[in-house]
């Protein structure tokens, strides 16, 4: 479910909480309420000290929702909360951004062309997992089965060496997160999108990301 997406002292973030479906998570508190707290305060870490690397930001948001809630919940669950993040900064005459998780970043330029940043290890992994899920015909009990491995398989592979990556647990996942500058008078507009908002154009390929409403960002 997405997360914050105001703009903050120059800098403004997209969160998506994610979970596995029927699997215990060992929080007490629940996605939504992971998403919106890593949100505030990574927020909080990019309006505090703009010179500061947004994955150092993230790093950080991520070690303050642990303390928040370390002792009532047990972070070992493999299936705990965890959330996509996409982030923008302006510092000077450039635009920082940082990508996480299955998530967009749409780039717009001043000579009508669009660059998608996007982290799609996520959506590598599964496809080469689910493959044998699709083979099988729905409505079967060895398609249930298969369904119900290929989740956990999924979730094994989350934030490990050729699985993805995604703000969980780990403050160290925020080292593998897409980063880069732009100058920002190269810039016509910035959008930044959770997967659902982008199926248009990945998933149903009914448009382009150019045909994407580009919303100008608040500089």
């Amino acid at each position: 479910m997405p997360g914050p997406g105001r703009p903050s002292a120059g800098g403004t973030a997209v969160l998506d909480g994610a979970g596995v479906a029927g699997a215990e998570t060992g929080c007490v508190q629940g996605i939504a309420w992971f998403s919106s707290t890593l949100g505030g305060l990574l927020l909080g870490n990019i309006a505090q000290d703009p010179a500061r690397p947004l994955a150092d930001c993230l790093a950080d948001a991520i070690r303050g929702v642990r303390s928040l809630h370390e002792d009532p919940c047990d972070w070992a669950y493999r299936a705990s909360p965890t959330s996509t993040v996409v982030a923008v900064r302006v510092d000077g005459g450039a635009l920082e951004y940082l990508v996480l998780g299955d998530s967009t970043l749409l780039l717009s330029s001043q000579d009508g062309k669009t660059t998608a940043v996007t982290d799609d290890r996520l959506d590598q992994v599964g496809k080469q997992l689910r493959a044998p899920v699709d083979r099988l015909p729905t409505g079967t009990p060895e398609r249930a089965a298969a369904l119900a491995q290929y989740r956990d398989d999924l979730t094994g592979l989350r934030n490990r060496p050729g699985g993805f990556w995604i703000a969980g647990p780990e403050p160290r996942a925020a080292e593998h997160a897409l980063t880069g500058t732009v100058p920002l008078e190269s810039l016509a507009s910035v959008t930044l999108l959770s997967d659902g908002a982008t199926r248009l154009v990945d998933r149903f390929g009914l448009a382009d990301w150019t045909d994407v409403p580009h919303p100008k960002a608040p500089y």
